[in-house]
This record gives C-alpha cells, structure tokens and sequence, in this order.
C-alpha cells in the first residue's frame, strides 16, 4: 500500500493536509513493471496518475514509424496527467527500462484531489505546462525534420532524372565527337570542291538550328522519319534506323539526301554512305548537348527553388514575393503532384511584395499543401488563388479532398490533435500554420470544408509603403 512517506517526496503533494493524503493511499493501485515491459501505447485511451516509487520509465514518440526516445521518468516521480486532464491519448509510449514499482491513481480521483486543493492544483498545471512545452518543442523539432526529409526525398527524385541524363550525355558524347573527328579526316583527304563541303555544312547548319529551337512537332518528325527510312533502306544503309530519328530531327527533306549523295552512290569506298553518318551524327551530338543543357538548368533550378524556398542569405524578415514562395513549395512537392493531381492558379499578377518571415510563411504552404494531398489521397484537384484587398493580401489553397468532418472542425488548430494514425501525424502541422500567420505576422486564418471542397484562406498585412 502506498504510504504517505512516498507521496510527500513529490512537491506537488506537499500541499495536500494529512487526511488528503490518506484518502490517496487509499485508492491507488499497486503497478508492478518488469525492465522492458509496457505500461502504455502512444494512442492508448487515457489512464489515471501514475505515482513511480522505485525504478526508471523510458518515454517515446513516434515518428515517420520510428519510436523516438524522448525523456525519462526517475523515481521519485508522478506523470500521466495530461492525458487524463486534456482528455486526449496518451501522447507517449512508456515503458520499463528497469523493474519499477508505481501506484495509479483514477482520473477521476485524481481530479476531485484538484478541486479540492487549489495549491496542489496550482503546482500540478505549472508542471503539466512544462511538460506540454518540453513535448511540443520536441515534436516541433521532429515535424520540421520529417517535413525536411520529405523535401528531400522529393528533391532528390526530382534531381535524379535530370543529373542521370546529365551524365549519360556526357558519358556518350567523347565516342561521337572522336568518330566525327576520324570522318572529317577520311573526309579532307579526298580533297573535295569548297562548294560541294559548304552544302553539306549548310544542312547540318539548318539541323543544330532545328534541333535547337524545336521547329517540328511530332507528328511532322514521325511521317518525316518514316519517308527518311525508306530513302536509307533503298540507298542500301546498314541499320538504317539509327540514322533515320536524329535526320528526322534535323529537318532533312529527302530531296536534299538526293542531292547530296548523287555523287556518291557509285563510290566503292566508306565515302558512300559517311557523309549520312556524318549528318546523323552531327545531329545527335546536338541533340546530347540539348538535352544535357536542359538538364543542367533543371537541377540549377531546384537548387536554386530550394535556396529560395528557405531563403538563404538574407535577413528574418524581408519583402517576400508570395507567388514565388508558392511556387518554390510546388516545386518541392512536384513529384507527388504530377501523378495525379492537377494545380490550377489563379494569381493576382498586382499582388504587391509583403514584409514577412519568408521562411516561415513557406512552411505554412508546405503544411497546407502537404495536408491537401494527403486529403485528396493523391488524385484531385489543388487550386491556389491570390488576391489582395484594402491592406491585406489573401491566399486560399483549396483541394477536392474528402473535406473536415463537422465534428472536428472546432479542435483541427488544437495542439497535439490529429485524425491521421499513430506515427503519420503529430497535431502540431495546423497548430504551427496558426501560430505562424497569427502571432508571427499578424494575419489571420480561416477555412471552409465540405465533402469535394475544403478551402483555407491565408489573410496577411501588406507591407507599407
């Protein structure tokens, strides 16, 4: 049975008289963990006030579905108290990390203990408040990482594809150039006409420019490579259709093959087929620096959408273009979007800059965006619209998700509530847009949600002028 000796080394049960203390002997239960045993899930329904006499209590979170250690109770200690005062899960795991002795005492004996000793309850809240922050903080901690590594891993697929053909390019390209080089030789030996070498380079000339500046449409390239396979095949080319895609690309017509290859068609060296090898080869190598271009500048652009996204080297505060941190969040989350979702815009193209936490207000647009995917399972429709408005410029992100059931519509900005499972979702992802738009730049947050439609609407100061 628990003794009153034990309670009074606990400060908050100081305050309680003698017979208080009695009453609480009285009623607690005996608890005895062996060292690895659970005495609560994170999730479980709320117990009672644990009282630990003898032992150490491990405490862990969930996370990304990973169990984060994140403290410890040492005897002397009490804890289970914001569960049962919150009416909320139990937001920890805890379990034996040695044999430990604890009393339980009942959430509603724990409670009528309050009422009746406003010093005892005094001291349990201001621990509780404590303990709360230490959570939250942690949490937030660990949101802040899980929403990095999920950018991450979106930057790096996003990445991957460009930097590979990046790479395949340039792994192909020193083979092509060096034949190009030997035909060129092969080629100046024989010595021929000035006139015959500028048509041939004038051809290649109009391909690079083909190629470069996309002057066919596919259906165009795919009749134009179908006719250019019938012209090698009848000339007698090996593998014909190796050449016949990148002269498609470059715009050759057939007439020009026929011109360029009249005075060849009766050489018996390699000359009679070099030149269409040549013009093929040209074009491909054009064609590998296009594309290796284009890679180049996509990962320089999500280099740079990231560097923008958490603005870098500049100060906290600074006038902040909201379209571009919009778009730098959708960027960052391409690769979910792209697979089944739809984003229509509708920009106010005279939104005016606003003095912000640039930072900041980008983790909001992750939060909302993040959630609206999630709320649409992936496949949808998200629209982002801007606008402004006397000294306030508005932002509404809205999805065709399922929408927020009525009953929880009051509780969705509570700290630490969630209607995602245990280990996907901390509660705090609505709690930190609120405190973020509200307390940090004054602005203010509110939503709409029905069944097909769920709109929340960002209003924050302009900047003045």
């Amino acid at each position: 049975m628990l003794c009153i000796e034990e309670l009074i080394n606990l400060d908050p049960f100081q305050q309680l008289s003698k017979e208080q203390l009695e009453w609480v002997c009285d009623r607690a239960q005996t608890v005895e963990l062996h060292a690895g045993e659970v005495l609560a899930h994170e999730g479980d329904p709320a117990h009672g006030l644990f009282i630990l006499i003898k032992g150490k209590i491990n405490l862990a979170r969930r996370s990304q579905g990973v169990e984060i250690p994140i403290g410890q109770h040492e005897a002397p200690s009490f804890f289970g108290e914001i569960p049962v005062l919150t009416d909320e899960p139990v937001p920890v795991t805890m379990w034996a990390l040695t044999n430990c002795s604890l009393y339980e005492l009942k959430g509603e004996d724990f409670c009528k203990l309050l009422h009746e000793s406003r010093d005892f309850e005094r001291m349990i809240f201001r621990i509780m408040q404590r303990r709360v922050r230490g959570l939250e903080s942690f949490i937030r901690g660990r949101e802040k990482m899980a929403a990095l590594g999920t950018l991450t891993a979106g930057l790096a697929h996003e990445l991957n594809n460009p930097a590979a053909a990046l790479v395949r390019t340039l792994g192909e390209m020193p083979a092509a150039i060096l034949e190009l080089q030997r035909m060129n030789l092969v080629y100046g030996q024989r010595n021929i006409e000035e006139a015959h070498t500028q048509h041939w380079l004038r051809v290649r000339d109009q391909g690079y420019d083909a190629i470069l500046n996309n002057r066919l449409d596919p259906v165009t390239l795919s009749d134009r490579e179908t006719v250019l396979l019938e012209w090698l095949e009848d000339y007698g080319v090996n593998q014909a259709w190796k050449l016949a895609e990148p002269l498609a690309e470059g715009g050759v017509e057939v007439e020009t093959l026929d011109h360029l290859m009249e005075r060849w068609r009766n050489d018996d060296t390699e000359l009679r087929e070099m030149g269409l090898h040549w013009l093929s080869l040209s074009f491909e190598v054009m064609s590998m620096i296009k594309h290796g271009l284009r890679g180049a500048e996509r990962i320089s652009e999500l280099v740079q959408a990231m560097k923008s996204y958490t603005y870098l080297d500049q100060g906290v505060q600074q006038e902040v273009n909201m379209h571009q941190g919009l778009e730098d969040t959708l960027r960052l989350f391409a690769h979910q979007l792209k697979c089944g979702i739809q984003v229509q815009r509708n920009y106010d193209q005279h939104l005016p800059k606003i003095l912000a936490y640039g930072s900041e207000l980008n983790q909001v647009w992750t939060n909302l965006i993040d959630n609206a995917i999630d709320a649409m399972d992936g496949k949808g429709l998200l629209e982002i619209t801007t606008y402004h408005c006397d000294r306030f410029a508005h932002i509404d992100i809205i999805d065709s998700g399922s929408g927020i059931p009525p009953e929880i519509k009051t509780r969705i900005f509570e700290p630490f509530f969630t209607t995602k499972s245990v280990g996907r979702g901390s509660g705090l992802g609505l709690e930190t847009v609120r405190r973020i738009v509200e307390n940090r730049h004054h602005g203010t947050l509110s939503f709409e949600s029905q069944p097909g439609r769920t709109c929340f609407t960002i209003c924050l100061p302009k900047s003045n002028k």
